[in-house]
């Protein structure tokens, strides 16, 4: 039976962005009119103002801010940067144009704008991001694209010239690229009951052969590792407007354990931001302990690979149930394995046996 998009339309993030930057822009104005150095208020991004919030199940930003003002010789730069970026935003915002990081940096010089390097041009569009608590993706800059989803889901794209389009997800078998039309479509439909997402490019098209989105009525997104933020809005999009429960498939090792944690709770270099996580998600493997259940072939962990280990130890969200417990094993057996050494045992052993056994047990985490 097909899910609707039940939900009643959500106020339009773009005319919702170009109100916020105007309000910004007319203080700029108001303070020029008044005889006084235009200046900006930013949440403070430091280590030192960055707390876990169990009650969100995320890190969040403190109350401190600072103040860039025109007025100080010092921040003169980093307050111009801020001010044509929050323009460039404005207008890519009001014609719906798309623009990479790479595109920004390249950008600014046509305003004769000056980034020493994209870095520091990335750095000033997060600190756009904390002055207007808003993603990026809202104002149309992505990364490049590197996710890609597959699955029985309808969507309705948004993007000008494409504009109430249609497009079933479950048509192409190499999957559909989570990119800027990919994040802003409408969810119309779907029969799925359920969204896996799956760390790497090799088991995602694997799971695709083996349909494993007819035989578990799944959408299947591949996260290409770390998974981009315009592929965690949208795995929060299914979870909310569709009602869709999100399972996580890593490799075996630290890494993988965390990105499945940054899907479920974020990460500090986005504490300034609420539309990135999925709380609810469930973190299905692969574990450390699977490794011995299921005899894997293993690699050995490298001296980083346990003083990351030891650095989630810190973290407040290893602090309990299977996070804990898990990162617990890896520190002890020192050894990790990768989602492809299921391959063993044949190529479908991990569609055939790994995963519904998992599906099962993740209905009771």
């Amino acid at each position: 039976m097909k899910k609707k998009q039940n939900k009643k339309p959500e106020k339009d993030k773009s005319k919702e962005l170009i109100e916020i930057l105007k309000k910004h822009g007319a203080q700029v104005y108001e303070d020029l009119e008044n005889g006084q150095f235009p200046k900006f208020s930013i949440p403070n991004r430091s280590i030192s103002n960055i707390m876990y919030d169990k009650k969100l199940r995320q890190y969040i930003l403190g109350t401190n801010t600072s103040l860039r003002s025109s007025r100080n010789t010092s921040q003169l730069r980093s307050f111009t940067q801020l001010l044509w970026l929050a323009f460039f935003a404005n207008k890519l915002t009001h014609e719906k144009k798309s623009s990479t990081l790479r595109d920004v940096y390249y950008s600014s010089q046509a305003f004769a704008v000056d980034f020493e390097d994209q870095g520091e041009s990335d750095n000033i569009i997060v600190d756009l991001e904390a002055v207007l608590s808003k993603p990026r993706e809202n104002f149309f800059v992505f990364p490049e694209e590197r996710s890609s989803i597959f699955g029985d889901l309808t969507i309705e794209y948004t993007i000008p010239g494409y504009e109430g389009k249609k497009q079933n997800l479950s048509t192409h078998p190499d999957g559909y690229a989570i990119g800027p039309s990919m994040t802003s479509a409408q969810l119309a439909d779907t029969s799925a009951e359920l969204v896996i997402a799956i760390e790497k490019g090799g088991l995602f098209t694997r799971f695709v052969e083996e349909q494993v989105d007819k035989k578990f009525k799944s959408i299947i997104i591949n996260t290409g590792g770390q998974a981009p933020r315009s592929t965690r809005t949208l795995l929060k999009r299914l979870h909310e407007e569709m009602k869709l429960p999100v399972v996580i498939l890593t490799d075996g090792d630290v890494y993988g354990e965390h990105i499945a944690m940054v899907i479920k709770s974020g990460s500090a270099n986005a504490a300034h931001l609420r539309e990135l996580t999925v709380p609810d998600a469930k973190w299905m493997g692969v574990w450390a302990t699977d490794i011995d259940k299921y005899k894997l072939p293993t690699i050995p962990m490298t001296e980083s690979d346990i003083k990351r280990c030891f650095d989630l130890q810190k973290d407040p969200r290893y602090q309990e149930g299977i996070w804990k417990k898990e990162l617990e094993v890896f520190t002890k057996i020192k050894k990790k394995a990768e989602l492809e050494a299921f391959s063993k045992y044949g190529l479908t052993n991990i569609t055939d046996k790994y995963l519904p056994e998992k599906l099962e047990l993740a209905k009771s985490l």
